[in-house]
């Protein structure tokens, strides 16, 4: 490691947040930790420009641990809906409970306690500690760790244990000393990474600025910018095809929650068959037949048979989810009445109550077509 750049890199990445970080961010400054920890899972997989409108309406109604830990997690998922990553919002239910439970209802400053919170790794334990408490506990999430990877021209996978090891290693050493700078320290790693030494434009490669570390940064010196840090070869993501049924009764529209740990765990959604492989589609025979077997309640088959006779095929959806793909085949039919419902996981749900659930993102877009009469209150 040369020794003139881990002596200096903490306070020349503070000089330089100074003058090129960002600023007025509504989880910026705050050092209570419940905002961080809200802030820092929303952050998780998702564009800083949606988490700028949705993060201060999720901290407008939940403000507290406490009423996030009381409130029903209906209402989490509902407030989640179109972050993705839904188990993120399940954690965070789960975590208030558990601060509230084990720990009164104060979030412990020790990042190792920290890290044992639901859904609180590592590096988001090391950003509460560092923020909330001025602990000078490291971060490594992925702006990092190619800021560290080019530093020092590391070269290993980023998914190998021994190249990830490396990198908590260095993320450790160029801490400052000084705990009090801890909060603006993780600021500008954060804020470097994601405007500065960015994946596919770091500055260093353009003629507008002048990166700080240029004359010290190993990937710079020996041209690999845009090679480090390696990552491994990304294989085509799998299509799938699913059946899904819109059956709308009146005002009503047929939901069922899913399982939690299924993909939009504890959402509701439309009933739906098994997800096939799209390259078997054509050898799947496709008809209200094998629909109404595969999907709905089969002990009451007799009643649903009249809703499956007038029933067709109305649209096909696609939906690119980050390592997969899903084609929804879209059936729908309009009885004249609700039918009972004997599964506890079916629900008739009114047109303008659909924005007090969490619906998956092309649901909700589907649904929101409907009826001019309820759009806006999905949109709330």
């Amino acid at each position: 490691m040369p020794k003139t750049l881990s002596a200096t890199f903490a306070e020349k990445l503070i000089s330089w947040h100074a003058r090129s970080g960002r600023s007025g961010l509504p989880w910026q400054g705050n050092r209570d930790p419940y905002a961080v920890w809200v802030s820092e899972i929303m952050l998780q997989q998702t564009q800083v420009t949606t988490v700028l409108e949705r993060y201060p309406r999720f901290m407008k109604r939940f403000p507290t641990v406490q009423k996030l830990a009381s409130a029903p997690i209906d209402d989490v998922l509902a407030e989640w809906a179109g972050l993705g990553y839904y188990s993120r919002a399940r954690n965070l239910h789960t975590c208030a409970q558990q601060v509230m439970k084990d720990f009164g209802g104060q979030f412990p400053r020790d990042p190792h306690t920290l890290e044992k919170l639901k859904g609180v790794g590592r590096s988001t334990a090391g950003a509460i500690a560092a923020f909330a408490f001025h602990e000078r506990a490291p971060i490594l999430d992925a702006n990092v760790k190619r800021i560290l990877a080019r530093l020092y021209a590391v070269e290993g996978v980023l998914q190998d244990k021994k190249t990830d090891d490396q990198l908590w290693q260095l993320a450790i050493d160029l801490l400052p000393k000084n705990a009090k700078e801890m909060p603006v320290y993780t600021q500008a790693l954060m804020d470097f990474g994601a405007t500065w030494c960015t994946a596919r434009k770091p500055v260093c490669l353009g003629v507008e600025k002048k990166c700080p570390f240029e004359r010290s940064c190993q990937a710079n010196l020996s041209n690999q910018v845009l090679v480090l840090p390696q990552k491994k070869t990304k294989t085509k993501s799998p299509e799938f095809v699913s059946n899904m049924l819109l059956i709308r009764a009146g005002n009503f529209i047929l939901l069922q929650k899913r399982p939690d740990k299924a993909i939009w765990g504890g959402l509701w959604s439309l009933p739906e068959s098994p997800w096939i492989s799209k390259a078997a589609e054509q050898a799947v025979l496709v008809n209200t037949k094998s629909l109404l077997k595969e999907i709905l309640p089969t002990e009451n088959v007799n009643v649903w048979q009249p809703i499956f006779k007038k029933m067709t095929l109305s649209q096909r959806i696609k939906h690119v989810f980050t390592h997969r793909c899903l084609w929804i085949q879209v059936w729908r039919s309009e009885p004249t009445q609700k039918i009972e419902l004997l599964d506890p996981s079916l629900k008739w749900i009114s047109l303008n109550q659909l924005g007090r659930y969490g619906l998956p993102q092309p649901i909700k877009v589907l649904l929101q077509g409907l009826s001019p009469a309820r759009g806006d209150d999905l949109k709330n």
